[in-house]
């Protein structure tokens, strides 16, 4: 998700000849005012296109990150983006909601192209390709995004409620304290490569668990989220939830492909980070950047309780 890939997929919208024009679900007896979603995209102002920060969806509670970049190439970082939801470009939105601004990373760590990404939740129970339109609340002049959602039956990655994979990931001990085979940020937090996923779910202790590679992710958003899981165990310290850091390819050469553990979990894009209870079991996932707030929210309802 860099910023040069946000203008190439502004640049291949602009030039297709388009016209003008909290996170948690709004009911309103008539999303959109009744237009299509194609009519609010044509209403005056400025048609960008959305930078997708999520791609992998299943039915039921969805959660999606996006960039909304201007038409002068810059990240848009309004506190609240409108969003409606269709069936289809030509269809009438069932949905509407609201898309709150998250800060990507924590401040003095590493940093991303853009600082902020706008996330949103809706209910999607069935598989499909859907719409959506985000527009940001304040901008001077509208600034409508579109976008879709891809929700998929199945998909390959453990979601809430299935058990997690029993990965053997390494550990300060595992490796006779060799950092460089443990992790590619640097300075490399100990705090978060003391303990196994297998080991966790052994000592039948929650924990949450990071697949990110802070020195070869493919977009500089993705950097900050193992700094977000150091800060957000850093504030739990005492909580009794253990925090997870695990690299992604084979000897941390993207060379050489992923690792047993990201195969384990069927992942085949970075970062993924878990929340597991003390059953074993996922009680919640996050695909791409998390911010702290999130994290640290979801934390303290799902794993401490």
């Amino acid at each position: 998700m860099r910023l040069t890939a946000a203008l190439v997929v502004l640049s291949c919208l602009l030039l297709a000849g388009c016209g003008g024009s909290d996170s948690d679900s709004t009911t309103v007896a008539e999303p959109g005012g009744g237009k299509t979603v194609e009519e609010l995209w044509r209403a005056p102002g400025d048609d960008v296109a959305v930078v997708d920060g999520t791609q992998t969806h299943e039915p039921g509670d969805v959660r999606i990150s996006f960039l909304v970049i201007d038409a002068d190439g810059r990240p848009v970082t309004l506190p609240t983006a409108r969003v409606w939801v269709a069936q289809g470009l030509k269809a009438r939105p069932f949905l509407e909601t609201t898309a709150q601004l998250e800060r990507i990373g924590i401040p003095g760590q590493a940093e991303a192209d853009a600082t902020h990404i706008y996330v949103a939740r809706f209910p999607l129970p069935r598989a499909g390709t859907y719409w959506f339109l985000a527009e940001p609340e304040g901008a001077g002049t509208p600034i409508q995004a579109l976008g879709n959602v891809v929700v998929q039956k199945e998909d390959p990655v453990p979601d809430v409620g299935d058990p997690a994979p029993r990965s053997e990931t390494p550990t300060i001990s595992s490796t006779g304290g060799d950092y460089a085979a443990l992790t590619t940020r640097t300075p490399p937090e100990a705090s978060l490569l003391k303990y196994s996923v297998a080991d966790s779910i052994r000592a039948k202790r929650p924990f949450v668990v990071t697949f990110a590679t802070p020195k070869y992710c493919a977009s500089r958003t993705c950097g900050p989220v193992v700094d977000v899981v150091e800060e957000v165990a850093h504030r739990l310290e005492d909580s009794g939830v253990r925090f997870i850091h695990a690299e992604v390819y084979e000897d941390n050469d993207p060379a050489k492909g992923f690792n047993p553990w990201m195969k384990e979990w069927g992942l085949e894009t970075e970062p993924w980070t878990f929340l597991v209870g003390a059953d074993g079991r996922i009680v919640e996932r996050y695909e791409g950047v998390v911010s702290a707030r999130e994290l640290e929210d979801a934390v303290r309802e799902k794993l401490i309780g």
